[in-house]
């Protein structure tokens, strides 16, 4: 028997079409331009993640400088914080001492003294020996008197009032110049157009009540104004207040942009993993030519500074005290990125990731299972940790990194707690995980099955 033709089946779209089988020549082709599509895809996003990994290179010294200068310039707190001691280094302290002293001294003419003490010798008929030997006391007398100087000097150097004394004027004046080049009025610095002014009203209202309370009442009648004193007039003033302006967006928006920078390579490289250990490598390398750079950078100040004018033990101590919030914060960013480099090389497939895996399974496991033999268990909150070990790891992670965020100028301390206290607890929520017994998940899904 002929059977009718089979209608084509028409297409999805009801138009009637007949449906088109590729042949094995079409399907060859477009496999091709498949893989040719995929290829040139993935030659894109390798290109793009290259690309957004040198920025995030480039700009990281960069971001970390920026926000160093940005807290110590427009932060009083932070730039006293920074100063405060250089009013306890011996070498500063020195250095001080030395120079108000020789000023002091300077004040005192020691010779006119011996001269004339000579001369009163002369005139009353004293023999010419001791004429001459109160000449000679010129040297010993100036030696006393230096010493005398030194040694008052040195006592209030020494002590907690200059400390306190320095921290005040340095807050004092900190202030007065940031209000200043914000343009905020506040202050006793004021910028008024391109003048600096002097509020010195606070002061003509204290010497109008001492005057007052001394008896002469007719100094309460003195007048208001010209309360403000002009310190010096300048064109460039509005350019400083831009420039402080800018680093104050520079030193907090920088950083959030090489962060930025940082995720979309890692975002748009094809391999996620070892893009994210590709940067945090070199984000490390970059923080290290930084505190190469300072290094350099502090010889070339010290060969700068003459020993005449600064000791170089004093200038030592001026530059390191100066800068040691930027190394900190350089070398925390470094260990950091050796950490996350770390942690993307333990999770990839190499050899040694795995064989570190496995020995810290066995060793969980191990204190799981005895945990579980001793009664211990941990029942269905430990079989989800088992079945869910990705988001309980990545949970950790994402509270350790948001730790280090909200941490005020973390240290390579702070760093090495946070990262001590997440290991413990990934290793803990591992044995709590071991501990829920052999089979876990599996033997539920299992036992479910058999039921008819």
């Amino acid at each position: 028997m002929n059977h009718a033709p089979t209608p084509d089946r028409p297409d999805p779209g009801g138009a009637g079409h007949p449906e088109h089988a590729m042949t094995a020549g079409e399907r060859a082709e477009y496999e091709r331009l498949r893989r040719h599509a995929a290829v040139r895809h993935r030659g894109v996003r390798r290109a793009s993640a290259v690309v957004l990994l040198l920025l995030t290179m480039l700009l990281a010294p960069l971001a970390v400088a920026a926000a160093w200068v940005q807290d110590t310039v427009s932060d009083t707190d932070r730039y006293v914080e920074t100063v405060a001691p250089l009013a306890s280094e011996p070498p500063v302290q020195q250095a001080v001492i030395n120079r108000l002293t020789d000023r002091v001294v300077a004040q005192v003419d020691v010779k006119a003294v011996t001269d004339a003490l000579a001369r009163s010798l002369q005139e009353s008929g004293a023999p010419p020996r001791v004429v001459e030997g109160a000449g000679e006391l010129t040297a010993p007398l100036q030696n006393a008197v230096r010493t005398v100087v030194d040694r008052t000097i040195t006592g209030v150097i020494t002590s907690d009032t200059f400390q306190q004394a320095w921290e005040g004027a340095n807050r004092r004046s900190h202030a007065a110049v940031v209000n200043m080049l914000t343009g905020d009025n506040d202050g006793v610095v004021r910028a008024e157009g391109d003048t600096v002014q002097l509020d010195v009203g606070e002061v003509v209202d204290r010497a109008k009540e001492r005057l007052v309370a001394a008896g002469f009442e007719k100094a309460s009648a003195i007048p208001d104004t010209d309360r403000t004193i002009t310190l010096f007039e300048t064109e460039q003033l509005s350019k400083a207040q831009d420039t402080m302006r800018l680093l104050d967006v520079l030193g907090v928006w920088l950083p959030v942009l090489t962060l930025v920078l940082a995720v979309l390579a890692v975002w748009a490289a094809p391999a996620h993993r070892v893009m994210v250990m590709i940067t945090a490598t070199g984000i490390g390398v970059m923080m290290v030519l930084l505190l190469v750079a300072l290094t350099v950078v502090r010889r070339v100040y010290l060969d700068s500074v003459p020993p005449t004018a600064l000791p170089q033990d004093a200038a030592s101590a001026i530059f390191d005290t100066f800068v040691r919030f930027l190394r900190d914060s350089t070398r925390t960013l470094l260990v950091v990125a050796v950490v996350v480099a770390l942690i993307a090389f333990l999770y990839g497939h190499g050899r040694v990731a795995r064989a570190v895996r496995a020995t810290a399974g066995r060793g969980t496991t191990a204190a799981g299972g005895a945990l579980h033999r001793a009664g211990l268990r941990t029942g269905s909150t430990g079989r989800w940790l088992a079945d869910h070990p990705g988001w309980t790891t990545g949970g950790v992670i994402a509270a350790s990194a948001l730790t280090l965020v909200l941490w005020n100028h973390p240290t390579v301390g702070a760093v090495a707690l946070v990262l001590g206290v997440a290991l413990a607890v990934v290793l803990l929520l591992a044995i709590l995980a071991a501990a829920s017994g052999p089979g876990g998940r599996a033997a539920d899904r299992t036992s479910d099955r058999a039921v008819p």
